[in-house]
């Protein structure tokens, strides 16, 4: 006698199961900014207490090693998805730094090309896809779209904020404070005016990267009106905070509404 086999899931409940990103709730809000300012302080650990050549080369070594291990799993992990995020945010600090430090290039320059890189993978994207939502990445193909735009967001977001901070002579906090209020000029847009969801969503993804650099700045560096706390110190609290955070949604799966668990 053979068994009768169950209906197969709606499309758009099988389409949720295969989402590699987070749903974007507060806890994504809060990690996404906690690691911005993470790499921030970890690379410029890194970079001030080994040969830099090395500290770039260890951190695009963890970047590959992280991106990897997020495209081979067959859904959303939290621990591997924001690894990735990490080391994005390590490796994308160190390549807006490059440019200037090493480079010389001003940070006009730097923010002008990743500007522009940032619109040129929105626009490919779009083009292939005719979607930039965050709820569509369920195809290698998206996802590799994706990940392109969160290292072009970070190098983009590394060198705004060194350009407010230093070049516009702002300082980190003040800095900070122009970026938290940029932020969150998106939220009330999509809220009191209805801003499309995903232009919302992108430009609040992108302000993120200079708003948590700059604070993590402004308590780590003794310069520049920050209380020179040290890197060292602030990366090791933020790493903490990131660990728990990441690992109570691990539990709770609050990261996951409306996906299959």
């Amino acid at each position: 006698m053979s068994k009768t086999l169950p209906p197969p899931l709606p499309v758009h409940i099988a389409m949720q199961a295969m989402r590699k990103v987070p749903e974007v709730t507060i806890f994504f809000w809060i990690i996404k900014l906690l690691t911005t300012a993470m790499g921030e302080s970890t690379s410029d650990y890194l970079v001030f207490h080994i040969n830099p050549y090395i500290a770039v080369a260890v951190g695009g070594i963890g970047l590959i090693v992280s991106l990897v291990l997020q495209l081979l799993v067959r859904r959303y992990v939290a621990w591997i998805y924001w690894l990735a995020v990490v080391m994005v945010a390590i490796f994308g600090t160190m390549a807006a730094d490059v440019l200037h430090v090493v480079l010389g290039i001003p940070y006009i320059v730097s923010t002008i090309f990743f500007a522009d890189v940032l619109a040129a993978v929105f626009v490919v994207w779009y083009a292939s896809e005719r979607t930039l939502s965050i709820h569509s990445i369920n195809s290698p193909r998206r996802e590799l779209f994706y990940w392109a735009t969160v290292m072009a967001t970070f190098a983009l977001g590394t060198a705004a904020g060194d350009l407010t901070a230093s070049t516009l002579g702002l300082g980190y906090f003040s800095s900070g404070v122009l970026f938290a209020v940029l932020f969150a000029v998106p939220a009330l847009a999509y809220w009191l005016f209805g801003l499309n969801e995903i232009a919302a969503f992108w430009f609040a993804y992108i302000m993120t990267r200079p708003l948590g650099a700059s604070f993590a700045d402004w308590f780590g560096k003794p310069s520049l009106g920050g209380l020179g706390l040290g890197d060292t110190k602030v990366a090791l609290v933020l790493t903490i905070l990131i660990i728990g955070f990441v690992g109570y949604l691990t539990v709770t799966h609050k990261d996951m509404k409306g996906q299959q668990q």
